[in-house]
């Protein structure tokens, strides 16, 4: 098992920054491709970024690009998320998720999320 949990998360204004971690234990965490999904309030559930066990190579959803940054530390098993000029519309839960194959399909481990809101 893997267990996941996410912190950094709060209330920003827009144009501010954020950055989110998630600390991983149980397993050997850094064979596990991590990423970060986000659920704003009423719609699905969304990847936003992944990055590979090594932190080689990284993935991230066109609308994000150049706004969120993935990494990873493995010695630390921690993931971060960068958020820079934040907008009202990243307001959602923002989910850590960890997989042996993929996190941008259904990943096998999941969080419990940290909340962001937005202020405009």
């Amino acid at each position: 098992q893997v267990q996941l949990v996410e912190s950094g998360g709060g209330l920003a204004q827009a144009g501010g920054s954020l950055r989110l971690s998630c600390a991983a234990s149980g397993r050997t965490t850094s064979n596990y491709h991590m990423g970060w999904w986000r659920q704003a309030p009423g719609k699905e559930r969304e990847f936003i970024a992944a990055i590979s066990w090594n932190g080689t190579s990284t993935y991230s959803l066109h609308s994000v690009k150049g706004r969120f940054t993935i990494s990873r530390d493995n010695a630390k098993n921690t993931v971060y998320l960068q958020i820079n000029s934040l907008k009202p519309e990243d307001t959602a839960v923002y989910y850590c998720a960890a997989d042996r194959k993929t996190v941008v399909a259904v990943p096998s481990y999941w969080g419990k999320g940290t909340l962001v809101t937005v202020s405009s």
